[in-house]
């Protein structure tokens, strides 16, 4: 449960880990402690283009991989992901095969949830643990070396990210994509056709979202 090196200089990991860590290591957590940094560990801060928040990990033990919105290979798609795979097809007609989203990560994608720690099988369990400063300061340390594109679902992810996103970042904010809201803007937002026109006109490579081997890897 070794926090990433690239980023263990901002402040949370001497003013908040070490608690939190304390409370971790008391209790049994998802997605494990193998994987509870892995967004930070697969994206390093000059390497982050795409910033995608969900909110905490799957509490389904089996589920969670340490990304946002991402699931193990193996795992049928919550229905988050259902549809976040429909917009998708709608936008740029096609889908990774799988709900491991690792490949997007591959590319620069900080699939990042606002706490990265939850009980199994109590959803929300951890998330007044501070994690949430922890994304705040990862962003700002992402904004650092390159304009960033934000795609937050929901009003919880617009909330933990207010006021970071600047005038030369993109931002797209929508409702989420569950299905309790998924019809009231998510549907026919096309992000992520959007997201790779913007990195055209900054002159970076398009994210392959389908995984089809279209775009090169940047990780």
């Amino acid at each position: 449960m070794t926090p990433p090196e690239a980023w263990t200089g901002l402040p949370f990991f001497s003013r908040d880990w070490p608690d939190i860590r304390r409370k971790l290591d008391e209790t049994d957590f998802l997605p494990g402690p193998a994987a509870v940094f892995r967004a930070l560990d697969m994206v390093q801060p000059d390497q982050a283009r795409v910033v995608i928040l969900g909110q905490d990990p799957y509490p389904t033990p089996g589920h969670a991989d340490g990304l946002a919105f991402s699931v193990t290979p193996e795992t049928p798609l919550p229905r988050s992901l259902r549809n976040i795979f429909k917009e998708l097809q709608d936008d740029v007609h096609g889908v990774p095969p799988s709900g491991d989203l690792s490949g997007w990560a591959r590319q620069g994608v900080l699939l990042l949830n606002t706490s990265l720690s939850v009980l199994p099988g109590v959803a929300g369990a951890h998330a007044k643990w501070g994690w949430d400063r922890l994304a705040r300061e990862v962003v700002a340390e992402a904004q650092r070396h390159r304009p960033l594109a934000f795609l937050l679902w929901g009003a919880n992810a617009q909330k933990a990210l207010a006021g970071l996103p600047r005038a030369e970042d993109l931002l797209i904010a929508t409702a989420h994509p569950s299905p309790l809201s998924a019809r009231r803007g998510f549907f026919g937002s096309h992000p992520f056709s959007r997201i790779n026109e913007w990195l055209e006109t900054h002159d970076e490579a398009p994210i392959d979202w389908a995984l089809s081997g279209d775009a090169p890897s940047r990780g």
